[in-house]
């Protein structure tokens, strides 16, 4: 899922000055949760908290990965886009495993340079190479033609139970 430190060279994927890579406890004070919160409801964590769910997401090891981006030569290394894959272990066909994307956002000031799609393609990858046989994710309808562009197409309905 995460690191205490950045991934080996070869782990991230780095073009140009913007280096996809997992997320590290400090991407707490690079902004990491107030880019959340431009996807849905994200109050702001204290450390403790944060290092409290990062340590508890890390216990799933690759079962649980967010990637960021960020640019590493800017000086307040701010988080401009991240992305969840959780891999589900099925029963079904053998024992297999479905990759579920999830909490995908770029930074409002970022958008339009492809992070996005860096971050979503990169996770897809992590799931083949993880051995799932199958990426799913939930998109409103508006972001249909976004998800088409990282390869995916539509398949069944949405359903769902909030709380």
């Amino acid at each position: 899922m995460a690191s205490t430190s950045p991934e080996p060279a070869a782990a991230a994927e780095t073009d140009g000055s913007i280096q996809i890579r997992r997320l590290e406890l400090a991407d707490r004070e690079r902004g990491f949760v107030s880019l959340l919160s431009q996807l849905s409801t994200c109050p702001d964590l204290t450390a403790s908290e944060f290092a409290t769910r990062f340590a508890e997401l890390a216990a799933h090891g690759d079962d649980h990965v967010i990637l960021v981006a960020e640019d590493p030569s800017a000086p307040e290394r701010q988080i401009l886009a991240t992305g969840c894959l959780f891999v589900e272990r099925k029963f079904l066909r053998g024992g297999g495993k479905v990759g579920h994307v999830e909490d995908v956002v770029v930074d409002a000031a970022a958008r339009g340079r492809g992070l996005g799609l860096r971050v979503v393609r990169r996770l897809v990858e992590i799931a083949r190479e993880a051995g799932c046989y199958k990426v799913i994710l939930d998109c409103t309808p508006e972001l249909r033609a976004y998800y088409a562009k990282c390869g995916f197409v539509e398949k069944g309905v949405q359903m769902a139970v909030y709380f």
